[in-house]
């Protein structure tokens, strides 16, 4: 039987725009309590505001622990936390030899220890509750590798090794734990980024769409499109050789190094400062 929403906590992290913004909508369209979470305070309250319902706003950066914790205390404020949506990320793109070490530093900082800080921040209240919810937004990357962005794909595989042993550590307490793994998606985080051959950037509202269906029916690994699950382990059952043809063949060992420079500037400003 799906998981009923009503009253719900639902926290987002980085739900002030693109994907968080659109999983928001949802869920307070589902009855839940949203807490949505940015990094800039004004676009927290704004966005609040625009979905509406029971949801509030507040400052959070996932890459600073008091920060996290002052957002958990500021949404626990609203009752007990039942799902925590870790959407928070920013991806640079960069040959790494060009890529500073502030930048490394903060990719990982944002898109994985954002993501371990979360956990260890609402999972100690969802163990005491037996119940409670962590869907963490990878990548697709977080399981193809591609060239140009090699920190933010380490990264999202690490979202995914760190998701999978928290499903199994949590599972006895009664916490689920799942990934959202979506392709290139619509977003400012993707400006000037490609979809390889025979493919389209899918919309924010379809990865929304995926988080809280599993949300309702909680499932590990979530692709977006589906369909791309099959592609990906079908593909990686080939021989390397073969498998590297292929991806050459659709264009997926460029999707991150053949980019519209100029499309992506304000995007790459804004995700170092």
């Amino acid at each position: 039987m799906p998981t009923s929403l009503t009253d719900q906590v639902v926290v987002i992290t980085g739900a002030g725009r693109g994907i968080g913004l659109a999983t928001a909508g949802r869920f307070a369209a589902a009855g839940a309590i949203v807490v949505i979470g940015d990094l800039d305070d004004d676009v927290a309250a704004k966005a609040a505001l625009e979905v509406g319902g029971r949801t509030v706003g507040h400052v959070v950066d996932v890459a600073d622990r008091a920060s996290y914790a002052r957002f958990i205390t500021f949404a626990e404020q609203q009752g007990p936390i039942d799902v925590l949506v870790n959407n928070a990320g920013i991806m640079p793109l960069s040959p790494l030899v060009d890529e500073d070490d502030a930048a490394t530093d903060r990719i990982i900082d944002v898109n994985l220890r954002g993501v371990i800080t979360g956990t260890k921040l609402v999972a100690p209240g969802m163990i005491a509750r037996r119940r409670g919810h962590i869907i963490n937004v990878a990548s697709a990357v977080g399981r193809i590798a591609v060239a140009n962005g090699a920190t933010y794909s380490a990264s999202k595989y690490a979202v995914m090794g760190f998701s999978e042993a928290m499903e199994s550590e949590l599972a006895p307490d009664g916490v689920r734990v799942s990934c959202i793994l979506p392709t290139v998606v619509d977003t400012e985080l993707a400006a000037g980024v490609s979809a390889a051959k025979g493919m389209r950037a899918v919309r924010p509202d379809e990865v929304a769409a995926a988080i809280i269906g599993v949300a309702h029916k909680p499932r590990f690994e979530t692709w977006v499109p589906a369909w791309s699950k099959g592609l990906f382990y079908s593909m990686n059952a080939l021989p390397r050789r073969v498998r590297n043809t292929a991806g050459h063949a659709i264009g997926a060992d460029d999707a991150l190094r053949k980019i519209d420079v100029d499309a992506r500037q304000d995007y790459e400003r804004r995700a170092s400062s």
